[in-house]
């Protein structure tokens, strides 16, 4: 009778094993993986045991996967309620006979990443007009100055060193400022004509971002491959590729490359618009290399949603500059250097804490947008099995992850039904690099954690996203 027990364990293994090994075997064999690499790692929550493992200790690129990283460090640390604080004030005395301040309108930088974003309108409202408002009723109707964003929470290095250039002057590589407002980006609006004739610019939104322009753009298919290349801090942009043909109005969002400078253009403006005079330009902290901290007197102050609420959307929508963010605030908070460099070496020690063996993993910034970035599956797999266990962060960490085949980047894939309402995970992809990791129930109801990164294939994203639902869709079923 044992015998028959054994032997029949033995086959339900080798089924379980083989439903895996043949959905990895069938992605191997495609010829868009002839020289690509591959990193897998399954485990049950409950024990840490291996349910899948394949080059599971291989440092691959992860992409977009590595904010999980940083949204893990950020939790631990931080805390899902903390909260981001922008203030309104002014430093100098007001004469309360002439109503005329002898100073500067000052907007403090806490570091709030979404502040003006699109993505929380009803959070900040008209947040610039209640400004205004509380300036003057401070009793403030002169300025013998100007207004002065003080962006020095962080260092003056918006973008982490190691980003491609082809990035930082679209949207998706905005860098990173003591004060970002807007999700620190701007639209480029074009009228497009037939093939191979020049986009016409048509608007800029905010106009006030409107830099000095070079159009080396192309009308061409139906695809966006037109690329946007700036530097932080500088007013000369040039776009370059190819947007869509026939279009009545084609977007391409770029990013602000002073958006402290921005800010303080627009409350300048405003002042002026509700009759407040100033002698003063608008300017930044970064400008005057000088901050009068102990002068500074509150109007008004911005607090940002919850953590919690960012963090939902930067792995929901894949928002890069939030993670950025979050790197810099973490080694302003525990170091007291708001720099990338000192957010890494919080994350990378957060991580070894956690027993996490960080000999493999390499971080160069907090999004993923590195290519030089390099973690193994099987070290995301533990890190999201620690969070499995953390009851204070978890519940944040997990509704953070887009639900396979609904939301986020996992909308459009995922569909298979074995993945409904089971799957959530964070999406990474960049060229020639597809990445998943996050969590899932057996049909036995086993939880599991796993990582599946994929560098260096040809061919579509699609083929690659098929292999790695085939190998989920198999742990599912057959454990």
């Amino acid at each position: 009778m044992r015998k028959k027990v054994i032997f029949s364990f033995l086959i339900l293994l080798n089924q379980f094993l083989y439903g895996q090994q043949k959905a990895l075997e069938s992605l191997l064999a495609d010829s868009s993986m002839a020289g690509a690499s591959v990193s897998i790692c399954i485990l049950n929550t409950s024990d840490n045991i291996s349910a899948f493992e394949f080059n599971s200790d291989k440092s691959l690129t992860p992409a977009s996967v590595q904010k999980l990283i940083t949204a893990a460090a950020a939790l631990k640390l931080l805390g899902g309620d903390y909260i981001f604080t922008t203030q309104a004030g002014y430093t100098g005395n007001i004469d309360r006979k002439t109503a005329t301040l002898s100073g500067n309108i000052v907007i403090k930088g806490g570091g709030d990443p979404s502040l003006g974003s699109g993505y929380f309108k009803e959070h900040y409202g008209n947040f610039t007009s209640k400004w205004v408002t509380a300036i003057k009723n401070a009793g403030i109707k002169k300025v013998r100055g100007g207004v002065i964003v003080d962006d020095s929470r962080y260092d003056y290095q918006p973008v982490p060193s190691k980003w491609v250039w082809e990035d930082i002057g679209n949207y998706y590589g905005s860098g990173v400022y003591g004060l970002s407002v807007f999700d620190n980006s701007f639209e480029i609006h074009f009228k497009t004509s037939g093939e191979g004739t020049v986009p016409v610019i048509t608007r800029v939104n905010p106009g006030i971002c409107m830099p000095e322009l070079s159009n080396m753009l192309t009308a061409c298919g139906t695809t966006d491959k037109g690329y946007v290349f700036s530097a932080p801090y500088n007013n000369y942009t040039w776009l370059h590729g190819t947007i869509p043909v026939n279009k009545a109005d084609f977007i391409l969002r770029a990013s602000i490359t002073d958006p402290p400078l921005v800010l303080a253009k627009i409350i300048s403006q405003m002042l002026d618009s509700a009759g407040i005079a100033m002698t003063g330009e608008p300017s930044t902290a970064r400008i005057l290399k000088k901050q009068d901290d102990d002068d500074f007197k509150t109007v008004d102050q911005i607090k940002s949603p919850p953590l919690k609420d960012i963090i939902k959307i930067m792995n929901h929508e894949s928002v890069n500059l939030y993670a950025e963010h979050l790197v810099k605030e973490l080694g302003k908070v525990v170091m007291n250097k708001g720099t990338t460099d000192a957010g890494i070496e919080v994350i990378m020690k957060s991580l070894s804490e956690s027993g996490i063996d960080t000999g493999s993993i390499f971080i160069e910034d907090g999004s993923g947008l590195s290519p030089k970035n390099a973690i193994t599956s099987k070290g995301m797999a533990e890190l999201l099995s620690v969070m499995k266990k953390d009851p204070q962060n978890f519940s944040c960490f997990y509704n953070s992850l887009p639900e396979a085949g609904k939301a986020g980047t996992l909308k459009n894939s995922f569909k298979d039904s074995v993945f409904e309402s089971n799957l959530r995970a964070k999406s990474g992809s960049m060229t020639r690099v597809r990445s998943y990791a996050g969590f899932f129930k057996t049909r036995s109801g086993k939880e599991m954690a796993f990582c599946i990164i994929v560098n260096n294939f040809s061919g579509s994203h699609q083929k690659i996203i098929r292999g790695i639902e085939g190998i989920l869709r198999e742990t599912i079923i057959t454990n």
